[in-house]
């Protein structure tokens, strides 16, 4: 399997209802350093899983859909938990969405699967990985 892995950051406020979070039930802040990592069995006609560029381009724009917002606010997680995990799968939607609209550039179609990796710190990380369904 290829891969071609972007990053980017984005900066976030939320609170985590339920006991299980501890002091996270409060209103936080939190800077995820994000790994998109994009993966096909072959190399397209020119020899790259995806066009890096367009790559980045696209995962800046949706991270910029979260960047400087209380996700407690957010119309996508409205009566959601916006755990790490939770904001991994949305990315990865957003980002399989971008696919099937052809702003990935054509090297997309031959893409299979993606994997979004949300670092919380140096030590803490979560990830949503899944075959992409382009059709």
């Amino acid at each position: 399997m290829y891969t071609v892995e972007v990053r980017d950051h984005v900066m976030i406020a939320h609170s985590l209802k339920g006991e299980v979070f501890g002091p996270a039930q409060k209103l936080h802040g939190a800077t995820y350093v994000a790994d998109i990592c994009f993966m096909r069995p072959e190399l397209d006609e020119n020899d790259i899983v995806v066009d890096i560029g367009l790559a980045s381009d696209v995962v800046k724009e949706v991270l910029g859909g979260l960047n400087f917002s209380n996700l407690d606010d957010h119309p996508d997680f409205k009566g959601k938990r916006s755990t790490t995990e939770a904001v991994a799968r949305w990315i990865f939607e957003k980002i399989q969405a971008a696919a099937r609209a052809g702003r990935l550039g054509p090297s997309a179609k031959g893409l299979t699967r993606l994997k979004v990796m949300l670092h919380e710190s140096h030590a803490a990380r979560a990830s949503y990985e899944s075959e992409l369904r382009l059709a």
